[in-house]
């Protein structure tokens, strides 16, 4: 809601670059880490799907306008917006765990209400064995 965003910061912005599968630039400059999920490092060093993540994320929202919701905390140590990404209905971080493109990271406060969500759409990626579930081995999400 309008009060969240003041407190955090945009509600909605267009992603100008994918840094990775679980991080964005918007054009207003900030740096968006999505909350709830971890993507194999496909930047500072590369990692077994890594790349593929940050394609799919490069597909979901490149360019696109983006809708931002925040939770207790706004930021991470390094200065990035926390925040669950959306599109329309659609959340990305959820799009992201559901196919096999992320782990789930639970890092209280932020995401205590929406931990069992994550968690069952990882192991019906698992169980499925969609994307890194299936490709990588040792599993990123250990």
């Amino acid at each position: 809601d309008a009060a969240d965003a003041a407190r955090c910061g945009p509600s909605e912005g267009v992603v100008a670059t994918v840094v990775d599968g679980d991080t964005i630039d918007l054009e207003s400059g900030e740096r968006v880490r999505y909350l709830m999920i971890d993507t194999p490092e496909s930047t500072t060093e590369v990692e077994c799907w890594g790349p593929e993540a940050k394609q799919a994320n490069t597909e979901l929202v490149a360019g696109k306008t983006v809708s931002l919701a925040y939770d207790v905390e706004c930021e991470d140590d390094y200065g990035r917006l926390l925040a669950y990404v959306s599109r329309g209905e659609t959340v990305i971080n959820e799009v992201m765990v559901e196919r096999g493109h992320a782990c789930v990271l639970h890092i209280p406060p932020n995401g205590d209400a929406m931990v069992e969500t994550y968690e069952s759409l990882a192991y019906a990626a698992e169980m499925l064995d969609k994307g890194l579930w299936a490709a990588c081995d040792p599993n990123p999400c250990q």
